[in-house]
């Protein structure tokens, strides 16, 4: 791993994983706090890196030190959970294997809370001595080629970097968009540099800039011949969701739902969107397939509850501006119950039962 200033988060990174690898390299990037203290104590090797705005470049000085058989690479703000990780081992001895990913859950909001995460298959482990680096300045990712799909190992991995104080107090909004703009002014025709824009301003609910980003990226991909990955078409209608803007967003949810049929959070935007143009009827049938679907297709970024507890939710409100008002109430505690923390269920459920109108 790849740390500067990771005193917070890396005695429990290195506490998951230390009986399960067999090195810990870590590459400094200038720590000025108590991080390399906390990799010595777990006799990690420690490579000092000067620092040159590139993450790759990084991460693969860090792979040329390392001389086990697999690569586990990590960021200082994630931990293998503390059952799953002794399943590493078995992993390893699959011959046919060059690739693994893990379940990558990355929290978001205030508190560690697991209804407020999003879910990916996300390559972590690979074989060493394979020419497999990493590329790009930044968002670095495997340099794979291969169109086959990565198997994922049922091995969950959490990531808190993307809740609220930690992106906050390391200024990640400012850095990660200096980096990316630099890529684009240096003439980057790589659609990933807009997405990951995009995804910042969103962060940041700079939606009209978002948007105008994601926009280009979604074109890129196109321009170059391939389909846009679903995350894309995720964001772009969470986009547009976050501006209201109901009629920019209809009837291109349909094109996206057509293109990724599988995705339950396309499905629940669609949903999102009918409820929005009063088509309460198309509406609930959307959610009922978010709950057909579930959430288990980690090949596309799932937003915990799209087929769940806030799929019952938005079922319970279609129901309700439909007239049917047991099964409505029925949805609503299907929804209370799946999720102690997501409080609008309840409310609505005293709402309905109080005479009220549906919360819009």
């Amino acid at each position: 791993m790849i740390v500067k200033d990771e005193e917070r988060f890396l005695e429990g990174c290195l506490n998951s994983i230390k009986d399960v690898v067999d090195e810990i390299i870590i590459v400094d990037t200038g720590s000025v706090d108590q991080t390399k203290a906390i990799a010595r104590k777990f006799g990690a090797y420690i490579y000092e890196f000067n620092w040159e705005d590139d993450f790759a470049a990084a991460r693969n000085y860090g792979l040329e030190q390392a001389t086990g058989d697999w690569i586990l690479w990590l960021d200082a703000d994630e931990q293998l959970d503390a059952l799953d990780r002794y399943k590493l081992r078995d992993i390893l001895y699959m011959d046919d294997l060059d690739l693994v990913s893990l379940h990558l859950i990355n929290y978001y909001g205030t508190e560690v809370n697991l209804d407020e995460s999003f879910h990916i298959a996300h390559t972590r482990l690979f074989r060493n001595h394979k020419g497999i680096q990493f590329e790009n300045k930044i968002h670095e990712a495997l340099n794979i080629r291969d169109p086959l799909p990565i198997p994922m190992a049922p091995i969950k991995l959490y990531h808190y970097g993307y809740m609220n104080d930690v992106a906050e107090s390391k200024n990640k909004l400012e850095r990660n968009l200096r980096l990316l703009e630099n890529e684009m002014k240096q003439g980057s025709q790589n659609p990933w540099i807009p997405y990951h824009i995009a995804t910042e301003y969103f962060r940041d609910q700079q939606y009209e800039r978002s948007f105008e980003y994601v926009n280009k990226a979604i074109i890129q991909f196109i321009l170059q011949g391939s389909t846009p990955p679903s995350m894309l078409y995720k964001l772009k209608y969470s986009v547009l969701l976050g501006l209201g803007s109901i009629d920019g967003a209809w009837p291109g949810i349909q094109k996206a739902v057509e293109l990724y049929p599988d995705y339950v959070d396309l499905h629940y935007y669609k949903g999102l969107i009918l409820y929005a143009k009063e088509r309460y009827a198309e509406a609930l049938e959307s959610f009922n397939y978010c709950l057909e679907l579930g959430e288990t297709n980690l090949k596309h970024l799932i937003l915990k509850g799209a087929g769940s507890f806030q799929a019952w939710y938005q079922k319970g409100r279609c129901q309700q501006k439909l007239g049917m008002l047991e099964d409505a109430a029925t949805s609503y505690e299907r929804a209370a119950s799946m999720s102690l923390s997501y409080k609008d269920p309840v409310k609505a459920l005293q709402s309905l039962r109080g005479g009220g109108e549906v919360a819009d």
